[in-house]
């Protein structure tokens, strides 16, 4: 009896000595097959931006992106060495300025770059007044400068705000004879460099390289461009009687960009006992295949933001990046960021971004209608769609950026590149290949897919950068 009593108590019996009437519900499992789930993963997020973009197919594997020649040059970030409290300039990095982007004599930048001096600005100081004579280049290494003018009633007016890496004043190398166009302030405490046309003349009066090119540099005529820089196409308009029609034709870009399509892989292992025995109710192999399909597409939408060779985040142009005016992403902000483009399609923010914007919406009473997309209601601003994307990185300083993009070939916006028809092809880009079984009786898939993304001229895209998510008032 007393074995019997040890089973009843393995089994589950009550032990204050009743019987079991019925079947235990332990014992019945083991002739049951359980509700099951397909394997689960929480990596997985709305890839919106691989869902609205449109793709284009690329045969050939590369994409060539012809433009109009343009003559805007320069207009980068420059980049700095921080020794202690010491900033110092990389010459080389001196390129990023419109007026030397060309300019290749290592000794004369070096030797210009030297001739900077570090000035600190607090709060409120001003570092240059409009009206008075542009004659400092000043890079801003730290911190953040407001643009300020005059509106037409005598108001002031900000008119942009620079922050880490920008310039300003470069008008100064070409002419000592130019004029403030607007009030530069600081807006919080901010590092510059400066360099002034005093300092400068004894470098011209050294370097004939310099000098040289300065001097080929003012040469070129400037009705050659239009406004957004592009090489000018002549026309006549207005006029009467036999005129003389100007003569024109459209220049290209000699050397245009070409978009290689990038890659992502892995190779997918199963174990042939998994995939002959483990097979019902689900296939062993399918589910592993539909996981690393996902991881796939999510490292592919990561690298459309964040690759330093296509992505939208490092091939923003410089003209297209604004900063907000006061930290957290304010309605102001995003009507200045559709405000440099026609036609935005869509805004794409990580959550945390969007929540920002949301509090200030409701700071102010704003609350703005969601829009449909592919069915699904999202918030939006202006009737642009303000699309949910975790790949756009939230820095340490619990900053991060907002896009804007104008999509289409036909709207010359950006667009995906892929290619379809692959051998074994699982998804349109992806495909999956039999790589073989091993000694160790392990089969082996490689799972690849393949994509890239062009920006077809540089208005398409915009990024407002440095915009606080953690603004709790």
């Amino acid at each position: 009896m007393s074995v019997d009593a040890g089973q009843d108590t393995a089994q589950g019996a009550p032990q204050n000595g009743e019987q079991r009437t019925s079947l235990d519900t332990a014992a019945a499992r083991n002739l049951a097959t359980t509700t099951k789930s397909a394997p689960q993963m929480q990596g997985i997020s709305s890839r919106w931006l691989l869902r609205v973009l449109p793709w284009v197919q690329v045969n050939a594997g590369t994409y060539r992106v012809n433009r109009r020649l343009s003559y805007a040059v320069g207009d980068g970030r420059v980049t700095f060495v921080k020794t202690g409290s010491q900033v110092r300039v990389i010459p080389q990095e001196l390129g990023e300025i419109a007026a030397l982007r060309t300019f290749q004599h290592n000794a004369s930048l070096t030797a210009l770059a030297d001739r900077f001096v570090q000035r600190e600005y607090g709060p409120g100081e001003v570092l240059a007044e409009a009206g008075a004579p542009a004659d400092t280049v000043f890079l801003i290494a730290h911190g953040k400068v407001e643009k300020l003018g005059e509106g037409s009633y005598g108001e002031q007016t900000r008119l942009g705000v620079l922050a880490d890496g920008d310039h300003f004043g470069e008008q100064a190398l070409l002419t000592g004879d130019a004029t403030w166009e607007y009030t530069a302030k600081a807006g919080a405490a901010t590092t510059v460099l400066a360099l002034s046309r005093q300092e400068l003349e004894p470098l011209l009066a050294q370097s004939a390289e310099l000098r040289g090119h300065l001097d080929a540099l003012r040469s070129i005529p400037r009705q050659r461009a239009n406004r957004r820089g592009e090489a000018d196409i002549e026309l006549a308009s207005g006029h009467k009687g036999e005129a003389a029609l100007p003569a024109t034709y459209v220049d290209y870009e000699v050397k245009p960009r070409e978009y290689e399509l990038s890659v992502a892989q892995t190779v997918l292992r199963v174990h042939s006992r998994v995939a002959d025995l483990y097979n019902e109710p689900m296939n062993q192999t399918e589910q592993q295949l539909k996981l690393t399909v996902e991881a796939l597409r999510e490292r592919q939408e990561n690298e459309l933001i964040n690759n330093p060779e296509f992505g939208l985040l490092g091939n923003a142009d410089y003209e297209q990046r604004l900063q907000p005016h006061a930290g957290p992403p304010l309605p102001d902000d995003l009507d200045e960021l559709l405000s440099r483009r026609r036609g935005t399609r869509y805004l794409l923010a990580h959550p945390r971004a969007i929540a920002a914007f949301g509090r200030e919406c409701t700071r102010r009473g704003l609350y703005p209608d969601p829009v449909e997309v592919l069915g699904t209601s999202v918030p939006a601003w202006r009737g642009v769609p303000i699309l949910s994307c975790n790949k756009i990185p939230v820095t340490a300083a619990r900053t991060s950026s907002i896009i804007a993009l104008r999509t289409g070939e036909e709207n010359q916006g950006v667009i995906g590149l892929n290619q379809t028809g692959l051998p074994d092809e699982y998804e349109p880009g992806l495909n999956v290949r039999f790589m073989g079984i091993d000694e160790k009786a392990v089969i082996s898939y490689l799972v690849s897919t393949y994509f890239s993304a062009a920006v077809l001229v540089p208005d398409a895209l915009g990024v407002l950068e440095n915009v606080n998510v953690a603004n709790w008032h």
